[in-house]
C-alpha cells in the first residue's frame, strides 16, 4: 500500500463532495432560472448597442424572481434631463406578452453578456401593444445617489390660522408637486445607437409605482391619490392593517427582489413597492427613477410581497405589501433611489385616542415617515381615516381636541380646540398637521418631531352658537375702572344664555374707544385688514409661541382698540408706540422687519364658552375721567 494513500483517498472523497454540492448548486440555480452575475460587473452604456439580448429580474408572484429578456433597440440621450441616458429595450417573457411593463418592475436589473447595463425604469405610453421599456444606465443611478450634501430647507408654505381642510389640501399638493424632468420636443432627443428611436422618447415615462393602502378611509385614499398620483403613483389594494405579513426570505436583499418604501406602518399601512437593481455590500440601489425626488431622505427600506399581477390595457400592475424593515432609504434622486442595508430610521409615533360619549374608548398607535414634505401629508390621511372610521360621517357632532407634539430641543405644540359641524372630522385633522407644515417646512432651522399624542372627545350632538348681542352695562367709563360686559349666545336649538365678563379699562385709555368682542376666525380677519401684523417669524420659538396662541373655536375674545398707532418688529407686536419711538424704527433700516400699525390693540381678554361660538359685534365707547 502506498505510504500516503489514506490521505489521498481522503483528498479525492472531498474533491468529490465538493464537486456534488457544486453541481447541485448550479442545478438549483439552473432550474430556477437564476443566473445571476457576480456582483459588481457593470457594462457602461457606451458599450450598449441595438441587437444585443439581455436578461432581467424580477418578482411576479410572491418573493420568486423570475426572468424575463430584454432586446435592445438603441440608446437615447437627453431624454430624462441634460446628458441623461436611457436605454430602449423590448421586452419578454412571463406574463409581459399580456401585461406589457408592468408596474412595480421599476428597477428590475437587465444583464448583457453577463454584465449589469441598468434599470428597467420607463414605459413607452398607456395602451402599448408590446412592452417596450426604458432602461436606466448603472452608473448614473450610482453616480445620482453618491452624493453627500445635506437636504436643504424647502421654500417655505403659507398656512394660514386658523387652518381650513381645503387650506391643508392645497398646502400639501402644493409642497409635493414636482415638474417632470422630460423631453417635450423630439429635436431635443439625440440617438447614440438605434435608428428612428427619437419620437418614441416622448412617450416615455416612469413606471409607475404600487402604492398599497390599508385601512385609509375614502377622502383619506382620495386625497392620497390626488398627491402621490400626480408623482407617478398607482393605487392598489393592501393587505389589512396590522395584520400577519405574508412569509419572506431570510437571505438578505438580491439584485431583482421586491422590495418596498414604507410610509405609514401600524393600525394603518401605506407603502409602495418597486425592484431592487443592484446590492454593493451594504448599499442598495433601487427603481431607476425618482420616488418623489427628494433629494436625502430617511425612509424605511422593506421587504415587499407580490400577491399578484393584475392586467390592465392600460397599466398593468403589481399587487403588492411592504414587509419588515430591512434598511434605510437615504436618497431620492432623479435616477434612482438609494439606500443602505440594515436598521430602519425613526419614525414619527401617532397617538389617537379616541373617547365617544357613546361607547368605549378606543387607542391607534401609528408611526409616520419622518420627511418635512411628507410628514404633514400622511399624519392628515391617518387621522382623518381613524376619525371617519370610528365616528360617524352624516349628521352634526361635536369633537374636543386636547394633547400635544413634541418638538425636540424645543418646547410643545399645545393642542386644543372644539369643532363641530357636519361633520368635523376633516376640520378637526387639519388643525392637528397645521403646526406640523409649519414646523416642518419652516426655513430658519431643522426641526424634528419626536412625537403626536392626541385625544378626542366626540359627542353626536352640535354644540355650535352665535353671538347674539354684546353691550356695557355701565353709563360713565373711567379709566382703571372695571365694567361689566354683557354678552348673549343663542345655540342651535334657539336657546339663549346671557353672560357678564368683568373688564378693567386700562389707566392710560382715554377719548374715543372701539370694544371688539368677537370668535376666533373674525378677530384674525379684522387684524388682518386693519393691523396688517407681519407674518415672518425670526425663529422656531417663536413659531411655536404663534401656534399655541392662536384662537380657538370655544372662545370669545374681546379686543379694545385705540387709534393711536403702534408697529410690528421682528414678528412681536409694539400697540400705543409714541411718535418718538415710531420715528426710530422707521429711520433704522438695520432694524430688522418692521410693519406699522394704523391702530393699537390696548386691551385683551377672553373667555371659554360651552360652545363654538361664530359671529361679532363692535362697541363705541368713550372714556373721560369726568
Amino acid at each position: 500500500m502506498h505510504p500516503h494513500g489514506g490521505e489521498g483517498t481522503a483528498a479525492a472523497l472531498a474533491t468529490t463532495m465538493n464537486t456534488r454540492i457544486l453541481a447541485a448548486l448550479l442545478g438549483f440555480a439552473l432550474l430556477a432560472g437564476l443566473r445571476l452575475p457576480a456582483a459588481g460587473s457593470r457594462m457602461a452604456v457606451d458599450e450598449v448597442q441595438p441587437g444585443m439580448t439581455g436578461t432581467g429580474y424580477t418578482v411576479f408572484a410572491g418573493t420568486e424572481r423570475t426572468e424575463f429578456t430584454a432586446h435592445i433597440l438603441g440608446v437615447l440621450q437627453n431624454v430624462v434631463g441634460p446628458r441623461r441616458n436611457l436605454i430602449l429595450a423590448r421586452l419578454e417573457g412571463g406574463p409581459l406578452a399580456t401585461t406589457g411593463v408592468i408596474a412595480g418592475m421599476s428597477g428590475s436589473p437587465v444583464y448583457v453578456e453577463g454584465r449589469l447595463i441598468g434599470a428597467v425604469s420607463y414605459s413607452l405610453g398607456a395602451f402599448s401593444r408590446e412592452p417596450l421599456a426604458g432602461i436606466t444606465p448603472i452608473a448614473e443611478m450610482v453616480e445620482a445617489t453618491n452624493s453627500a450634501a445635506p437636504r436643504p430647507p424647502v421654500q417655505r408654505v403659507s398656512t394660514p390660522l386658523p387652518p381650513s381642510p381645503e387650506g391643508v389640501a392645497a398646502t400639501l399638493r402644493a409642497g409635493l408637486a414636482r415638474p417632470a424632468p422630460f423631453a417635450d420636443r423630439a429635436s431635443h432627443v439625440r440617438t447614440r445607437a438605434g435608428r428612428g428611436l427619437d419620437p418614441l422618447a416622448l412617450e416615455l415615462r416612469p413606471i409607475a409605482t404600487p402604492l398599497s393602502l390599508a385601512g385609509f378611509s375614502a377622502d383619506a385614499r382620495a386625497l392620497l391619490l390626488d398627491v402621490f398620483g400626480e408623482a407617478g403613483f398607482a393605487p392598489v389594494a393592501g393587505g389589512a392593517a396590522g395584520a400577519v405579513a405574508p412569509p419572506m426570505p431570510d437571505e438578505p436583499l438580491r439584485p431583482g427582489d421586491a422590495v418596498g418604501v414604507s410610509l405609514v406602518s401600524g393600525d394603518l399601512a401605506l407603502g409602495a413597492t418597486g425592484t431592487v437593481t443592484d446590492v454593493d455590500g451594504s448599499r442598495l440601489y433601487a427603481f431607476g427613477h425618482p420616488f418623489f425626488n427628494l433629494g436625502p431622505v430617511q425612509l424605511p427600506m422593506t421587504r415587499s410581497y407580490v400577491h399578484a399581477v393584475l392586467p390592465s390595457l392600460m397599466t398593468s400592475i403589481k399587487i403588492a405589501s411592504v414587509g419588515e424593515v430591512v434598511g434605510v432609504i437615504g436618497q431620492d434622486r432623479a435616477t434612482a433611489i438609494a439606500g443602505t442595508l440594515g436598521a430602519g430610521p425613526s419614525m414619527v409615533p401617532l397617538r389617537v385616542t379616541l373617547e365617544p360619549d357613546r361607547g368605549q374608548k378606543q387607542v391607534f398607535s401609528l408611526a409616520v415617515a419622518n420627511d418635512q414634505m411628507l410628514t404633514p401629508a400622511l399624519t392628515y390621511a391617518s387621522l382623518l381615516s381613524v376619525l371617519q372610521s370610528y365616528e360617524r360621517e352624516f349628521g352634526a357632532a361635536t369633537f374636543t381636541v386636547s394633547g400635544e407634539a413634541r418638538v425636540r430641543g424645543h418646547g410643545p405644540v399645545a393642542l386644543e380646540d372644539v369643532f363641530t359641524g357636519d361633520p368635523p372630522s376633516a376640520s378637526t385633522a387639519a388643525y392637528v398637521v397645521t403646526p406640523l407644515t409649519m414646523l416642518l417646512r419652516n426655513d430658519r432651522a431643522p426641526v424634528e418631531i419626536e412625537g403626536v399624542d392626541v385625544t378626542i372627545r366626540s359627542t353626536e350632538q352640535p354644540r355650535r352658537a352665535t353671538l347674539e348681542r354684546a353691550w356695557v352695562d355701565a353709563l360713565r367709563i373711567r379709566p382703571g375702572r372695571t365694567v361689566d360686559l354683557k354678552v348673549v349666545t343663542r345655540s342651535y336649538r334657539g336657546d339663549e344664555t346671557l353672560r357678564t365678563v368683568p373688564i378693567t379699562i386700562p389707566a392710560n385709555a382715554r377719548g374715543g374707544l372701539s370694544l371688539l368682542v368677537s370668535d376666533g376666525t373674525r378677530l384674525t380677519q379684522w387684524e388682518q385688514r386693519e393691523l396688517r401684523p407681519a407674518t415672518d417669524t425670526q425663529s422656531v420659538d417663536q413659531l411655536i409661541r404663534v401656534f399655541n396662541r392662536s384662537r380657538k373655536n370655544n372662545r370669545l375674545y374681546v379686543r379694545l382698540i385705540s387709534p393711536t398707532p403702534g408697529a410690528v418688529v421682528e414678528g412681536e407686536t409694539l400697540p400705543g408706540l409714541p411718535p418718538a419711538a415710531l420715528s426710530v424704527f422707521e429711520a433704522d433700516k438695520g432694524a430688522g422687519s418692521f410693519a406699522p400699525l394704523r391702530s393699537a390693540i390696548i386691551g385683551e381678554w377672553e373667555f371659554p364658552t360651552d360652545h363654538a361660538v361664530v359671529g361679532s359685534r363692535l362697541l363705541a365707547i368713550t372714556v373721560d375721567d369726568n
